[in-house]
């Protein structure tokens, strides 16, 4: 028997598989993929468990309503072991306060991966609906799934960590398309180029013709990566005059960072480490025109805290200022009792003057606040940072004006992560700067999933993205999305750098997930015309 006619055995065997073989298979395919995501970016694996997928939803259709139930089975069960593996990490914030919180973790470990593999059952069912026999699958199977994992990203506020178009964001070659189609159409490519080798086993009156879509499916890769290499080599890195940065990355344990009475400690270790010497040539924070401290530096209100205030004005030279992570409390009345907060960002000046403020838009449920805040609350539930009534969430994102540099794009923590919403065509920044803090996460595999879908988000808008994180991992990354410097996850340091210029508005900037959406909309005329046809010859 020839490798070839294993293959198509195997394949079979994989068509036929029903039941509980069917669903670990599904599984496994999903766990596999995994791999394809930072820090491991093994893409290859998805040309194993992409066409897989594509055999199962062959199977599918042995089923009832023309399979569309069994292949939306097959899609969550895909989905529960592609999540769960690929969010784990999120289980370890819940033993931040352990007595609150430890009882909680199955159900974000479980609860959260099930919750987001319906999306791609979602899309499981769209694409048997579209289904055909020919090579139009491939393409109703992407557009399908990039439908799913748009709305994924966008219901109940959006969750699209992990979508499948970061397989594709190493090496940085393939990832400069992203500057094209964002993610959306990444993911898009990502489905079609990695399912396509399923159509070898399919029968056609020359075997010739079952290598021609995979074949074309590897010729666009290879024309990504060339297309990416040109536009590296045309945009070489280049720097702000005059701007140098400074990164503090503290590693502060998460139940510290909550607690008022560790103020003294933590301002102490604040001052100390951001005014460290790195080299010979420095001479601590006077060396930098930039600091940035990250996400919720403090255990109080930075601005309600003069002798912090003044703390800070004392540690700035002339021509340097903070940007600076930090809880604000909301204007009041003179007296009036606080219990809920704004998650900001705060440019400070080096006499204590605060220059600007942005106020976190997209806040994290369960994290800073509750779905059906009042009702979960009296049922005695709280949300991971405990405060009463939950976070306020900001009502514009708005560029940070920063002397000795251009307008700055604030991102607190995961709004980094949502493309399309970071993106300002009326006033485009010169930078962005991603303040987050991962110490809820410990030492795992979320932190480098984080740092990637940032780094997307500078591909995508041609801007240089500045990231600080309490424990890591800060980073600053050019436009191109070339890494000029960064500091490791679990590492206590600063991190001396200039700050890259931005390069034009890349087409993404300029027209968003139009071109995304173009694909997702031809694919579906395809695959409806052939069924028609098929149906009406």
């Amino acid at each position: 028997m020839s490798a070839f006619q294993r293959f198509k055995q195997i394949a079979l065997a994989i068509i036929l598989t029903w039941g509980w073989k069917r669903a670990l298979l599904a599984m496994a395919c999903g766990a596999l993929s995994v791999l394809a995501l930072a820090p491991f970016n093994v893409f290859p694996v998805l040309f194993i468990t992409f066409p897989v997928l594509v055999w199962l939803i062959d199977g599918a259709g042995a089923g009832r309503y023309g399979g569309v139930p069994a292949a939306a089975l097959t899609g969550f069960w895909f989905g529960l072991g592609y999540f769960v593996p690929g969010l784990y990490w999120i289980g370890i914030a819940f033993f931040v306060d352990a007595d609150m919180f430890a009882w909680l973790t199955p159900f974000a470990v479980l609860g959260l991966p099930a919750y987001l593999s319906i999306y791609t059952a979602i899309g499981f069912a769209l694409a048997r609906l579209l289904w055909t026999k020919d090579a139009t699958r491939i393409l109703a199977l992407a557009a399908s799934l990039t439908a799913s994992e748009w709305l994924r990203g966008h219901m109940l506020t959006g969750f699209p960590w992990n979508a499948f178009g970061y397989a594709l964001s190493e090496p940085l070659a393939l990832a400069q398309t992203s500057s094209l189609i964002g993610q959306w159409g990444m993911t898009f490519l990502t489905v079609a180029i990695f399912a396509s080798p399923a159509l070898l086993i399919d029968r056609t009156r020359d075997r010739k013709i079952a290598w021609r879509v995979p074949a074309a499916a590897l010729a666009l890769l290879v024309v990504m990566g060339i297309f990416g290499a040109i536009r590296l080599s045309l945009h070489p890195t280049a720097m702000v005059a005059g701007a140098r940065l400074r990164l503090m990355q503290p590693n502060l344990q998460q139940d510290l960072k909550f607690n008022y009475s560790a103020k003294a400690e933590v301002m102490k270790k604040y001052l100390a480490l951001s005014d460290r010497a790195s080299g010979p040539q420095a001479t601590g924070v006077g060396a930098a025109t930039i600091l940035i401290w990250p996400e919720s530096a403090f255990p109080f209100f930075l601005t309600r805290e003069a002798d912090a205030m003044a703390e800070i004005a004392e540690l700035l030279p002339k021509g340097t200022v903070l940007i600076t992570g930090s809880v604000r409390a909301p204007d009041l009345p003179q007296g009036t009792p606080i219990t809920r907060a704004y998650n900001s960002i705060y440019v400070i000046d080096h006499d204590g003057s605060v220059l600007a403020v942005y106020d976190k838009l997209h806040l994290v449920p369960f994290g800073e606040y509750l779905p059906y805040q009042d009702l979960m609350e009296k049922l005695g539930f709280e949300q991971l940072t405990r405060m009463r009534g939950g976070f306020i969430a900001g009502t514009v994102r708005h560029a940070l004006p920063v002397p000795g540099a251009p307008p700055a794009l604030p991102l607190i923590c995961y709004e980094a992560i949502f493309p399309g919403e970071v993106g300002t065509r009326d006033q485009r920044p010169g930078w962005m700067v991603n303040l987050t803090n991962d110490g809820w996460f410990g030492i795992s595999t979320g932190p480098y999933q984080h740092l990637e879908q940032a780094r997307m988000r500078a591909i995508e808008l041609g801007l240089p993205l500045v990231r600080s994180a309490n424990t890591g991992i800060s980073a600053v990354i050019d436009p191109m999305g070339r890494t000029v410097a960064s500091l490791g996850l679990g590492i206590e340091g600063i991190l001396d750098a200039t700050l890259p210029s931005a390069i034009p508005p890349t087409i993404y900037a300029s027209v968003g997930d139009i071109p995304a959406a173009m694909l997702v909309a031809l694919a579906v005329i395809l695959a409806v015309r052939r069924r028609v046809a098929k149906r009406h010859p």
